[in-house]
């Protein structure tokens, strides 16, 4: 390890509630709603009209630009195509399907011949065809994130951190499928052409570790570096700094320091686009919390409604104060339980009253420990002052752009302020005054 980030927090991680569930996969959901939006840029268009029969993997919708195509997850009849709540932008064009429960693949779902005759902008493109994004939670196009970063990366990560408390799924992917994710992980870094490849994994995963440490003796070119648990260690800035001591600048992205790093379940997705021909249709999500009767490890399809992985879960527990898509820290509540599983959805976390940490009057004290302990080294108290004045010249003098959501500002906030929905409420001021 070269250098430690500053900053960060140490919550409770809780991942014991779901770690030693065995990684199964869910059953077909009877209506996939597949959002036409699922990734940072501009959405899809359908490729589909109502009444069309589709198959499993068949693209069913794209676009230009910063876009990736989406699939159907099961194979039937598309329903309707109309707008459907969605687990982070409120509400977006979905794209139906009932399924037939057939389970009847494409016709174009092949593995791909000659892999070792691919070159790095043909297997750019298959990821692009395949849909894949950064499955951590970012969901940036993975093939825009792999164009740009040829020729400047020097070091490829593999983000196998899950930092944040209760998500387990990365752990038990790992734990069930070493050898795919870093075929994965080596076909990123064909792309790249890295100096070097280094997994990223904290100490709370000994079993995870152990079990790349045996499976990296058929990757003789990989590293493996297990970090201190310390949350966000798993956000890019911060691994890049702890793996290798470079510090990303202000404003800039890791290829500024010849870094580049994706998530596991993205280099996962990476090996079934390849070796199998299959585009990103399903995800392993986390469904946990003191708000759920049996939380467990799911293979998902995509498209399936957070009431249906709950249920797979043994359902609600009586007491339950929050349903979070995602973790604690960075994670977004949900109103309605109909949203559907989508490629960034990680995890499904139900907390229960116990855990309810807000108060009915939040208010600054000017302890500063904030300060401490913002990973960017950024001034929250200030920022959530200016966001919610509205003062977007403070805002960019203040770097809110830099703000990367990790909740650890408000985690250690004796008096409750919410600063991170402040800090969003800025950031739409920002961009709607660059607008």
């Amino acid at each position: 390890m070269k250098s430690l980030f500053f900053g960060g927090v140490h919550p409770e991680g809780r991942k014991e509630l779901s770690a030693s569930a065995p990684l199964t996969a869910m059953a077909l959901p009877a209506q996939a709603a597949v959002p036409l939006r699922q990734h940072i840029g501009a959405p899809c268009k359908p490729l589909v009209a109502v009444g069309d029969a589709v198959r499993v993997g068949q693209k069913i919708g794209d676009g230009e630009g910063l876009c990736v195509p989406v699939h159907a997850p099961v194979s039937g009849v598309v329903e309707a195509i109309e707008d459907r709540p969605h687990p982070s932008v409120g509400t977006c064009p979905a794209i139906i399907i009932k399924n037939d429960f057939l389970d009847t693949p494409h016709h174009t779902l092949k593995p791909y011949s000659n892999l070792d005759l691919l070159t790095p902008s043909e297997l750019v493109g298959i990821l692009r065809e395949a849909g894949l994004v950064g499955m951590g939670g970012a969901a940036f196009p993975t093939d825009i994130k792999s164009k740009t970063g040829m020729g400047f990366t020097g070091v490829l990560i593999l983000n196998a951190c899950e930092c944040e408390p209760y998500i387990t799924a990365d752990d038990a992917l790992l734990r069930a499928r070493p050898g795919d994710v870093l075929r994965g992980l080596a076909l990123m870094a064909r792309i790249l052409r890295p100096d070097r490849t280094v997994i990223g994994i904290e100490d709370n995963k000994p079993e995870a570790a152990a079990i790349l440490r045996e499976t990296l003796k058929d990757f003789p070119n990989v590293e493996l570096k297990v970090l201190p648990t310390r949350y966000p260690q798993g956000a890019e800035k911060q691994l890049i700094q702890a793996v290798t001591g470079r510090q990303v600048p202000s404003g800039g992205l890791p290829k500024d320091v010849g870094c580049a790093v994706f998530n596991v379940a993205t280099a996962f997705a990476a090996y079934r686009a390849v070796y199998e021909g299959m585009p990103l249709i399903e995800r392993v999500v986390t469904i946990t919390g003191e708000g759920v009767k049996q939380p467990r490890n799911l293979i998902v399809r995509v498209g399936t409604s957070f009431q249906e992985v709950i249920a797979a879960a043994g359902g609600l527990a009586d007491d339950v104060w929050k349903v979070l898509s995602g973790g604690p820290m960075m994670g977004v509540a949900q109103g309605d339980l109909s949203v559907p599983v989508t490629k960034a959805v990680n995890a499904v976390v139900c907390l229960s009253s116990a855990q309810n940490g807000e108060i009915d009057n939040p208010v600054c004290i000017r302890c500063g420990k904030c300060l401490d302990a913002c990973p960017i080294r950024l001034e929250p108290l200030y920022l959530y002052r200016y966001s919610n004045a509205g003062d977007v010249d403070a805002l960019k003098r203040l770097h809110l752009m830099d703000c990367i959501e990790c909740g650890c500002c408000a985690y250690v906030c004796p008096g409750k302020l919410p600063l991170v929905e402040g800090f969003r409420t800025g950031k739409r001021a920002l961009k709607e005054g660059a607008k």
